[in-house]
């Protein structure tokens, strides 16, 4: 089934995420896709979730920590700050240790400790992670459209939910626990009943947002998951092994794009041998992706004169990947 079709026959499917190893072109179909709905009438969001973004790069606009960025009518596309992420995260924990002790600064051992955490690898992930939550449940765009980091860390994102969910659950359960002894005393502990129940609160809706997350990731009729790769032996045995891993999360696998092919009609051309040779050993590849993927391979996207960055490649692309704008 042709890509476009894929997307005509789930119009429900607005959770649009591309993946597979770096630098096979994620990022431009992202790009190229979300061009091609706004186009049609769509808003879009494209957002990225790689911490070496490079959406600046191919829309040609400095959009890196701006929030969502208007590139043309219904288009809008983000780059998450972690960085910044991580010292709002810094402040919030300052101005809550301020308040619950009455404090006017933070001590030393306490502030070396905030900061010793920041530089824990995980939590530039985890920042991201947090802001995709939001991004996702504020429901303001017709389409969103993730821009995934390679494999690896892509099963970080689809693990870390379940993780933060059980977490979030014992806690809950915990503080309800608390909450029941509290009533005995209520009277003498107004306050104190208070402040539980806000914390509560809070660790609800945290529950509430990363279930809501999560949930649409494995979401069949809500995600498309479509794995971006290329003619080349190894990509070919690295995708096929993602794919299995990616089906143990259940992840909605809805089909497989083919980038950088070259074109055959240059084989009746004079052209160097080398070149020749690349189009043999690239016939062979195609076989062998149809052979394990069949029907699931919903487009061959020829290799471009140039690189795919502004408005009009992109659209170029686009045309390549759905057939048309119209």
């Amino acid at each position: 089934m042709p890509l476009n079709e894929v997307f005509e026959q789930n119009p429900d499917r607005r959770y649009i995420m591309f993946g597979g190893k770096g630098g096979l072109g994620k990022t431009t179909f992202s790009a190229a896709t979300a061009y091609w709905l706004a186009k049609r009438g769509y808003k879009v969001l494209v957002f990225s979730v790689d911490p070496q973004a490079s959406l600046s790069d191919i829309f040609k606009r400095d959009i890196f920590g701006q929030g969502a960025v208007e590139i043309m009518p219904n288009l809008f596309a983000q780059e998450i700050d972690a960085d910044r992420r991580i010292k709002e995260y810094q402040q919030e924990i300052r101005q809550k240790i301020l308040d619950m002790y009455g404090m006017e600064e933070i001590p030393e051992e306490i502030e070396n400790y905030i900061q010793a955490a920041a530089a824990e690898p995980a939590m530039e992930e985890s920042a991201i992670f947090d802001e995709v939550v939001d991004i996702v449940v504020s429901g303001n765009y017709d389409y969103y459209i993730y821009d995934l980091v390679p494999l690896g860390h892509a099963l970080y994102y689809l693990s870390m939910a379940s993780v933060y969910d059980e977490w979030i659950d014992k806690i809950t359960g915990l503080r309800e626990e608390m909450s029941e002894y509290d009533q005995v005393a209520a009277v003498m502990q107004r306050k104190k009943e208070s402040e539980e129940d806000m914390i509560l609160k809070e660790l609800t809706d945290i529950k509430y947002r990363i279930n809501t997350s999560s949930s649409i990731l494995t979401d069949r009729e809500k995600t498309a998951f479509f794995f971006v790769l290329t003619p080349e032996e190894m990509i070919i045995l690295d995708t096929q092994k993602a794919a299995g891993l990616f089906a143990k999360f259940d992840v909605p696998l809805s089909g497989y794009i083919v980038n950088r092919v070259i074109p055959e009609e240059l084989a009746s051309q004079e052209i160097p041998d080398y070149l020749r040779n690349r189009l043999e050993m690239q016939k062979g590849y195609l076989t062998k992706i149809d052979k394990l993927f069949g029907n699931e391979v919903l487009a061959r996207v020829p290799e471009f004169e140039r690189d795919i960055t502004g408005l009009p490649m992109i659209e170029k692309m686009a045309i390549a990947m759905f057939g048309g704008l119209a």
